[in-house]
């Protein structure tokens, strides 16, 4: 089946926008500019959208504006509308499991303890493809994780997603154009990177 769309999880509001947690916002929002489409408020989805072209095919972008524990309204929403199955359906978010800046594709698990993906899994069902990046883990156990994954990136930690997003873009459009199951060997081969390698 092929994505024929692609949803950026997040929490609305200033408040959260450079949060972790907002990892997927900024890697749609970076997409949506790549392919030039604009966002629009829908109502209807309680979500910003946004309609794109790429060579392959028409995809909708989507941001939902349920916060992120209810992530799974919005999009099944968008799904039911279109008609879709959630295997169409590509996730974007964060993983405090994958070291800052890594990316992951898979289609199947656990939420991971990830509220947006546990919503997700309850309203839409399992089937649906997912491109997570790190944001590291906790810097101590005893830290609450509501409160590690709503702080705010630190600058240099800004600066290493920035330096990757040609390479997220990059990797989602593979998805789009080829296939996840073609995506997959490229996206997970473990290459270490430079800011990886300075902190081993």
């Amino acid at each position: 089946m092929s994505i024929a769309v692609i949803a950026g999880l997040g929490n609305p509001g200033p408040k959260y926008r450079t949060t972790r947690h907002n990892i997927g916002f900024d890697i749609v929002d970076r997409l949506a500019a790549e392919l030039r489409g604009t966002w629009s408020v829908e109502a209807r989805f309680e979500a910003e959208a946004a309609i794109v072209h790429t060579e392959a095919r028409k995809l909708v972008l989507l941001k939902p504006q349920t916060y992120m524990n209810d992530s799974g309204r919005a999009v099944g929403a968008v799904l039911r509308y279109f008609k879709l199955p959630p295997e169409s359906l590509l996730v974007i978010y964060d993983d405090l499991t994958l070291d800052l800046g890594r990316p992951k594709l898979s289609v199947s698990g656990s939420s991971g303890g990830h509220n947006g993906i546990a919503d997700l899994l309850d309203r839409v069902g399992a089937g649906f493809a997912r491109y997570r990046v790190g944001i590291g883990a906790r810097p101590n156990k005893e830290m609450d994780l509501a409160d590690y994954v709503l702080s705010q990136l630190k600058p240099s930690e800004r600066a290493i997603i920035a330096e990757r997003m040609p390479e997220y873009i990059s990797h989602l459009r593979l998805i789009v154009d080829k296939g996840v199951e073609t995506a997959f060997n490229f996206i997970n081969q473990r290459i270490t990177t430079p800011h990886e390698r300075s902190h081993n």
